[in-house]
């Protein structure tokens, strides 16, 4: 049976999946019928119902090679979609290196969200040492360095990620709050319009955005 046929098999996992949301439940039965690159070609299928089974799916069994596929779905006309593949990149960022290594990251996640920011710097350190092309790596300490008030430093991390990822808004995001901490409010402007660019959807960052315009244009 040619894929063509098959997506209406994807939008019935999709429907089931929101009646009963099971990551890994769903990525085992599209795994059987689709392919990750049958997947990302589905991402930009006229039907918007699968481009938002696609995108799905990407979040929970694609790698890192997705990228592009879901930074392209964060400008879709569909909302839906959108906050689909914002959930989904976020995701595939995490999957940049080996298992060890995406284990390491998570207890580094996990740290930053209990605020053992020192912690942190040294396990993303040894982290970056191990894996530089690691961009979750470096914006893991872009945050640890931003919460200590190292926003210098701050700024090189969220530059690096962005140079590894440039589909990567949330370092671009963070970089902009911590040039305002500088007291540099165009650049900060300048990064707040880049992650505008790659996911128009951040509203509270749109509106930081319009205040520094009207500060530093006279807009």
């Amino acid at each position: 049976m040619s894929e063509e046929l098959r997506q209406p098999r994807l939008l019935a996992f999709y429907q089931d999946y929101l009646d009963r949301p099971d990551c890994s439940a769903f990525s085992s039965r599209v795994g059987d019928l689709y392919t990750v690159g049958t997947l990302q070609r589905l991402a930009s299928h006229s039907r918007r119902e699968i481009r938002r089974a696609a995108v799905l799916a990407l979040g929970c069994m694609g790698d890192y090679d997705c990228n592009p596929t879901l930074g392209a779905a964060l400008l879709d006309e569909d909302r839906t979609v959108r906050i689909l593949a914002e959930n989904s990149i976020r995701q595939v960022w995490t999957r940049a290196a080996g298992e060890k290594d995406r284990i390491r990251l998570d207890t580094i996640i996990r740290l930053n969200a209990a605020r053992q920011f020192e912690k942190v710097v040294r396990m993303a350190s040894d982290l970056i040492r191990r894996e530089p092309a690691f961009a979750e790596a470096w914006n893991q300490r872009a945050y640890a360095h931003h919460a200590l008030g190292r926003f210098d430093e701050s700024v090189r991390d969220c530059h690096e990620a962005l140079e590894i990822n440039p589909y990567h808004f949330i370092a671009a995001v963070s970089m902009g709050r911590a040039y305002l901490e500088l007291g540099n409010p165009i650049s900060a402007l300048e990064c707040f319009r880049r992650a505008l660019r790659l996911n128009p959807d951040l509203e509270g960052v749109r509106a930081q955005a319009n205040r520094l315009a009207k500060l530093v244009e006279g807009a």
